[in-house]
């Protein structure tokens, strides 16, 4: 099972320079790197191949060039139609189970994370999560590619394409869904470390940057960003 996983998973990691509240904040200085690279360290020495999936505009050519200093490998697709350039970059790698990252959130649950494959796969679920206790941003979801491809087929209403999983959502009933529930001492909704606004980087890097030690786990989010509040 485990060879089974590690050959047919793929972590897809969405980056973008043209934010509308925060442009540019892919790139912006988190730790001793950029908020991209911040989250590359987080996943790149997991047993699945990372592609980082960003657009084919002009100015995410910064994105592509940064990829390739840092030795990852880099795919560009539509900015706007996120659904396909989702879809088309697991394609591309051959992925059978894509999981989706997202560059905004810079503390992916790796523990959790693993957890959420082996229980997608093993379960065979069309489409697994873990949100909704996990704190906001901390959590991910895993596609199963024939599923993928239904949505990037049938689901052709403009939300459908701007978010990757809301098809499968709305036809919830033709997909087989799996939740998984996090580890107990992971558990808090209520905190949010997503970034969105510059209010956000902010807050959120202040947190991470009084934890020192690495990696940081979301015990350690949870702890020090309550005992803050």
């Amino acid at each position: 099972m485990t060879e089974l996983i590690k050959d047919n998973v793929g972590i897809i990691l969405q980056a973008r320079m043209g934010s509308s509240r925060l442009p540019g904040k892919v790139l912006l200085p988190f730790g001793n790197t950029t908020l991209l690279g911040w989250i590359i360290s987080r996943i790149k020495n997991l047993p699945w191949k990372l592609v980082v999936a960003t657009s084919s505009e002009t100015r995410d050519d910064a994105i592509a060039e940064y990829c390739a200093e840092q030795g990852v490998e880099c795919f560009r697709g539509s900015e706007q139609d996120v659904l396909d350039r989702y879809y088309q970059c697991a394609k591309t790698f051959a992925f059978e189970h894509a999981v989706r990252l997202t560059a905004d959130n810079p503390f992916p649950d790796t523990d959790e994370l693993a957890r959420l494959i082996r229980y997608h796969i093993e379960g065979r679920y069309d489409y697994s999560h873990n949100i909704g206790k996990l704190p906001v941003g901390v959590g991910a979801e895993i596609f199963s590619m024939k599923e993928l491809e239904t949505s990037w087929k049938d689901g052709q209403k403009p939300h459908h394409r701007e978010h990757v999983n809301e098809y499968i959502l709305e036809q919830s009933e033709s997909f087989k869904i799996g939740y998984l529930e996090p580890l107990a001492d992971r558990q808090s909704p209520a905190l949010a470390f997503t970034i969105d606004t510059d209010a956000d980087y902010q807050r959120i890097h202040a947190c991470a940057t009084k934890i020192e030690h690495t990696p940081i786990t979301t015990e350690d989010l949870i702890n020090q960003c309550t005992s803050s509040a």
